[in-house]
């Protein structure tokens, strides 16, 4: 009887190791196979059940059965592939459109405007006009058309800083948003510090400029189109290459507020040196050693390194920017090169004047036209990292930690989220959305004057 047992179990164990053998055999097969492996799809079932009560009731081999999960495993995977590219065609919607409690600011700032004396006046008061060209103070450049996010930044920049009244604020925005702008600035209280709004159409530009910006603003749109026609042709053909399209075709790639920083000499004639500020950042400590930053005769002081370590740039190598299937960028950049951080930079103007930065950034523009538009990828910083080139100092990672807008960073990463002078929540997923990263918006939130009667009235704070 012992031996029986022994014989038997000794059976078990063969029949067993083949199974497992011929089931790898076949599971190989199919692998190899074409892609629905002859199974066909009509009769390929919906899960798992329905695949153990096919295989077990028609009594079919471990062939059709390898086949069959196949086809099934394949139409699962397609499945999930269409709803993931659904949920991105969502994400870019609600990443671009404008809240209801944005557009009541406005609209409440606009008529604040209109009725209101003191929402009119000037800004500066006249007693700190001076202020404005006087290179003594520290001088900050926004150009947004967002009122909210202009707010949170010179509120944060200002509560953080050791010296408010030596900041000056110069808020740039189009001719639309200019009053709600400077009403919103004109009955608010900002602590010591100075802040001047200023619309697009009180600048008084030579007509160079003008027509260098009509024709920037031109290339920048043929270059979008053509991308958008290209991704309506070949929609979704490549998951990963369309989800970045849609992100490079948002109208922001063609707004003259995103654009206009090329031309930030020419904005402020009369300034020597200024930190620009994107109006998706949160200042978090005191910016005041920027200005006395030696950028060794360079032009900009920007951020290489991020959060990762040291030379990693996840998302911003020049691959990510350039089309390196073209041989002319092939054989003039290096496609691992990464690219510095655009949103919190420091200018030194005076040395920008001595340059050629300006007029290199429209050759290339003009280049890209006439080669078909196959350069780069729709946006104000492929150009501009031409533009620059050789006109960078790197400055350390802590001034500056971006990317809170494109995905939610790993635990590890809340720390230095702390020790940074500046966050910037690049990437669609922007504080003001409901599609913003919860423990992150938190850092936004905090800055917005929830007192304010405007604020309550738009439930800006939900």
């Amino acid at each position: 009887m012992y031996w029986k047992l022994i014989i038997f179990c000794g059976y078990g164990l063969y029949h067993k190791k083949n199974l497992r053998e011929e089931l790898t055999r076949e599971f190989l097969e199919a692998n190899v196979g074409d892609e629905w492996g002859g199974a066909g799809t009509g009769s390929s079932p919906a899960s798992f059940n329905d695949l153990v009560m096919d295989v077990t009731s028609n009594k079919q081999d471990i062939k059709t059965f390898a086949f069959k999960t196949k086809v099934m495993m394949l139409k699962m995977e397609h499945k999930l592939q269409a709803a993931r590219r659904q949920e991105s065609i969502y994400w870019h919607l609600v990443s671009h459109s404008v809240p209801k409690s944005l557009h009541c600011l406005c609209l409440r700032l606009a008529e604040e405007y209109s009725t209101n004396a003191m929402a009119r006046s000037r800004l500066p008061s006249p007693e700190f006009v001076y202020r404005l060209t006087d290179s003594s103070f520290h001088h900050i450049v926004l150009l947004t058309d967002n009122v909210l996010a202009a707010s949170v930044v010179i509120s944060s920049t200002v509560k953080n800083s050791a010296n408010p009244e030596k900041i000056v604020f110069h808020v740039v925005t189009d001719k639309k948003t200019y009053n709600p702008m400077h009403a919103w600035f004109a009955v608010s209280s900002i602590r010591s510090a100075v802040v001047e709004v200023k619309g697009l159409h009180q600048f008084d530009w030579s007509h160079e400029v003008n027509v260098g910006v009509r024709e920037m603003l031109e290339i920048h749109r043929i270059i979008w189109s053509h991308s958008y026609r290209s991704f309506k042709e070949n929609a979704f053909k490549y998951e990963g290459e369309n989800e970045k399209n849609l992100e490079v075709l948002s109208p922001s790639c063609l707004s003259l507020m995103n654009h206009l920083r090329i031309y930030i000499p020419q904005l402020f004639p009369d300034l020597n040196k200024i930190v620009f500020l994107d109006d998706d950042i949160v200042v978090q400590h005191d910016l005041s050693s920027l200005w006395e930053l030696d950028l060794n005769g360079k032009v900009v002081g920007a951020v290489f390194d991020s959060w990762c370590g040291q030379k990693c740039c996840l998302g911003r190598k020049y691959k990510d920017y350039f089309n390196f299937t073209n041989p002319f960028i092939a054989s003039n950049f290096d496609s691992d090169r990464c690219g510095w951080l655009y949103g919190m930079n420091v200018f030194d103007l005076m040395a920008w004047r001595k340059t050629n930065i300006t007029t290199t950034y429209h050759h290339w523009l003009k280049l890209n036209q006439n080669s078909g538009l196959a350069f780069w990828r729709p946006g104000a910083l492929p150009p501009a990292l031409i533009a620059f080139e050789d006109h960078v100092h790197p400055i350390d990672p802590s001034w500056h930690l971006a990317g809170l807008g494109h995905h939610r960073l790993p635990p590890a990463a809340h720390k230095i989220i702390q020790t940074a002078a500046v966050i910037h929540f690049s990437g669609p997923a922007k504080p003001w959305l409901q599609i913003g990263f919860p423990e992150v918006r938190s850092l936004w939130n905090r800055h917005l004057n929830s007192s304010n009667t405007l604020i309550r009235k738009c439930s800006v704070l939900g």
